[in-house]
């Protein structure tokens, strides 16, 4: 199995969590791409078989509008069937509404979001934050 981890980090948070999914998903057997969202296309990103997606809370929480989110609108009509983990950092306030509507929107686009839900940390993940991020890898690789 090989896994696509695409992210968008303002402040490295984010990026760390990606690297500590990747690390999940390793440690279960599979491979595992980290790619900042830039290196990209939603054609390239549909290849995997599973996706990691990484983006932080921006804004009134949304996604960031100027590289992710048309990533992301380009991707939905290829998540249907496709098992998708989604992650992020968020620092505006504990809510982390940003995310809910993620998962909500990813779900409608009938993909399987891994856990049900996507994983969220507020500010700079800690090692506890990591290992959130390693477990949600090695469920989306299937352990």
């Amino acid at each position: 199995m090989k896994a696509g981890v695409i992210f968008w980090s303002g402040t490295g948070n984010t990026e760390a969590m990606a690297e500590a999914v990747a690390e999940g998903i390793r440690a279960a057997g599979a491979q595992a791409d980290v790619l900042p969202v830039a290196a990209i296309t939603a054609d390239e990103a549909a290849v995997y078989d599973v996706l990691a997606l990484g983006c932080p809370a921006m804004g009134d929480e949304e996604l960031e509008d100027s590289e992710f989110e048309p990533f992301f609108a380009e991707l939905e009509s290829k998540l249907s069937g496709k098992k998708v983990a989604l992650f992020g950092s968020h620092e505006w306030s504990e809510e982390g509404r940003w995310m809910d509507e993620w998962t909500e929107r990813t779900i409608n686009d009938g993909a399987e979001v891994c856990g049900g839900a996507g994983l969220k940390i507020y500010s700079t993940p800690d090692e506890e934050g990591l290992e959130k991020c390693r477990n949600l890898g090695k469920m989306l690789a299937g352990n």
